[in-house]
């Protein structure tokens, strides 16, 4: 009986105060990002808008972030980062916690939403467009002309989020990518979010999330040919920390 009513009054709460709180944070730093994208083509002071977002958002679902192995990367140093993909809480943890200016790969039809997609658009974000087969080859090709100009990336390569808590077959696009960049993949390990927030759900928790950055992975030994190894190695490597969800 304790258990529903609590369930009852955190799902009450998640719609009259998080959702709202989140709403109005998202407009907020929305429009600041736009401001921003006025003064500064790089990309900078929108990425700083994204962390404080991410922060802010973090905060009003009290979600509280351990982070492991931020040692492990050079922050002047180009980077693919690839990650699980457990809930829409991920976004927000990578930008509020690893502190490297990045971008992020996003389905094109987000890029279309108001505040949220702008600031995809002006930030210098990437759409990655699955209209068709030939599309999304060419989306990739022109993220490894970014990536090899400098610009960090991350990639979550299951696709979507996991609706069952597993860890999912790793896509080859996301390594392909990585080929073609020659730049080093940095396998991120996320816990925890699905407990924040379950795919398809409005009900947010609080919780404990876990952010685990592992060594860098050359890619100089793998090509289009071996790419399915270079995936594998990489969700290995992700998958030695994973702790699946309950439930």
């Amino acid at each position: 009986m304790f258990k529903k009513t609590y369930n009852a009054l955190s799902y009450v709460r998640s719609l009259i105060i998080t959702i709202p709180l989140i709403y109005l944070n998202t407009i907020l730093m929305g429009t600041l990002s736009l401001m921003a994208s006025l003064l500064d083509p790089t990309g900078r002071l929108q990425h700083g808008c994204a962390r404080i977002w991410a922060q802010l958002l973090l905060w009003s679902v009290l979600a509280r972030v351990r982070v492991r192995g931020l040692e492990k990367i050079n922050r002047s140093k180009t980077y693919l980062y690839v990650a699980n993909h457990q809930s829409y809480i991920d976004i927000p943890t990578l930008f509020a916690n690893l502190p490297v200016n990045f971008r992020i790969m996003a389905k094109k039809s987000l890029f279309s939403v108001p505040f949220m997609g702008w600031h995809l658009k002006r930030s210098g974000h990437i759409p990655i467009d699955r209209s068709s087969s030939k599309s999304g080859l060419k989306s990739l090709y022109e993220a490894a002309e970014r990536v090899k100009s400098g610009t960090s990336l991350i990639v979550f390569p299951e696709g979507t989020r996991s609706i069952d808590g597993d860890i999912h077959e790793f896509k080859g696009g996301s390594f392909l990518l990585a080929t073609r960049s020659g730049v080093p993949i940095v396998p991120i390990t996320i816990n925890g979010t699905r407990a924040v927030l379950k795919k398809n759900s409005w009900h947010l928790h609080p919780g404990r999330v876990e952010m685990i950055i592992h060594d860098p992975i050359d890619v100089s030994p793998y090509t289009a040919k071996n790419i399915e190894e270079l995936a594998r190695l990489t969700r290995d490597v992700i998958g030695q920390d994973f702790v699946k969800p309950e439930g």
